[in-house]
Formats: structure tokens, C-alpha cells, sequence
């Protein structure tokens, strides 16, 4: 085995190297504690945003990929993943495969979302493959629905620091507990295994707060 010669070592890694010697001839030593990590923030846009954005998506399959996407609360991967299997057109119900063990299930699509998918089946025709298929047969990448986000949400108004595709799944889980969706409701609509994942989103709703502190104004 080699030998280490300390005078070749900076500083910096003679005390690293002082401190795992420390750790192997007395492991009961405590490791040097790791800074804690900063929260997360919940990036998410409001309903009017949302609707300045969609307002600009002209496109066809661009405009069904991000009403469904922004309905269904999904990722650019899963939005990604659809296949026109998945759709069930005269039933107006879609299954959703979701990713990162989060639950999939069969659901019914709102008007909005029907009205987006049935004018791109128009444009896009019926043969197989994913729902929202590229000239090159692929599905629509994370990359470039990133890139229309980033293009047209400072043109809606939106924040540079929330012009990422995934703001839409986090504005989806707000905007229903928003609208007064019980969190049980939300957790089943956006696939969550655990009911804390759909409680970090109730941190930043304020209605159900608003009509709770009505109710007992007079308590």
C-alpha cells in the first residue's frame, strides 16, 4: 500500500484526514454533525396566471399537454408517458400511470380537459403511441415543455423563479384546496401514497382558514 507523505497535504485535507483516523481508532467518536436542510418551497402560480398562461399556448398538443398536466397534477415525465391507449374517449376517462411510487388509477376528465384532448385527437389523428406525439414519434419531452414554460411565462406575468413545468403539479394540489377539496379528496386526485405529502400543500391555502375563523367570529 502506499504511503501518504503529510507535507504533500493542504490544510484542509490533513484535518480530513485527522478526522476519519479519529472515526476508524474510536468509532464511538460522533460524526460531525451535517447542516440541516432548508425547507423546500412550494412554488405554485395562482388561478389567474395560470389562465394568462394558457391563454398564450396556441398549439394544439402544447395546449392538451398542459391542461392535462395542470388537471391531472401530473410530472413532465408522466404528461410525457400518456399513450392514447391510456384514454377512453367515449367514457371521457383517462388512466393515469404515475412515477416515484406515487398511486395510479383511472379517472374521469373534467370538461376542460376533454375539450383540450378531443381538438388535438383532431389534429394528431388515431394511431397509436403517446397522446401527445412529436413529429419524430416521441412523446412530448420534460425539456421542451420546460421550454415553453420558461418562453411564455414571463409573458403571462409569472415569476422567473416559478417558469418550471413542475409548478403546475404543486398549482393543481393548491388551487383544490383552495376551491375547498378535502385533503383525502386532493391526496386520491394527485396519486399520493401518504397523506403528509397533500398536507404541505394546505400550508398555503387560506378560503378553508377565511371561512373557518366566519364561522366562529361569534364563538
Amino acid at each position: 500500500m502506499a504511503s501518504i507523505d503529510l507535507k504533500d497535504l493542504s490544510e484542509q485535507q490533513k484535518q480530513l484526514l485527522t478526522g476519519l483516523l479519529c472515526q476508524l481508532t474510536d468509532p464511538a467518536a460522533p460524526a460531525k454533525a451535517r447542516k440541516p436542510r432548508k425547507p423546500e418551497t412550494v412554488r405554485y402560480w395562482t388561478e389567474d396566471e395560470w389562465a394568462r398562461f394558457l391563454k398564450l399556448i396556441v398549439h394544439p398538443m402544447h395546449r392538451a399537454a398542459f391542461v392535462v398536466a395542470y388537471h391531472r397534477g401530473l410530472r413532465a415525465t408522466e404528461t410525457r408517458k400518456l399513450m392514447l391507449s391510456d384514454v377512453r374517449l367515449k367514457d371521457d376517462r383517462v388512466q393515469i400511470n404515475r412515477l416515484k411510487g406515487s398511486a395510479s388509477g383511472e379517472y374521469h376528465w373534467g370538461s376542460t380537459e376533454s375539450r383540450a384532448v378531443k381538438a388535438w385527437l383532431k389534429v394528431r389523428g388515431m394511431e397509436p403511441g403517446p397522446l401527445f406525439r412529436t413529429r419524430v414519434g416521441t412523446g412530448l419531452s420534460q425539456q421542451m415543455q420546460d421550454r415553453l414554460v420558461k418562453r411564455f411565462g414571463p409573458l403571462a406575468g409569472i415569476a422567473l423563479d416559478k417558469c418550471h413545468v413542475h409548478c403546475l403539479k404543486h398549482s393543481c394540489a393548491t388551487h383544490l384546496l383552495a376551491r375547498g377539496e378535502s385533503l383525502e379528496d386532493v391526496q386520491d386526485h394527485l396519486g399520493h401514497r401518504s397523506i403528509k405529502s397533500t398536507q404541505e400543500y394546505a400550508k398555503f391555502t387560506s378560503p378553508r382558514r377565511q371561512a373557518r375563523d366566519k364561522r366562529l367570529r361569534d364563538w
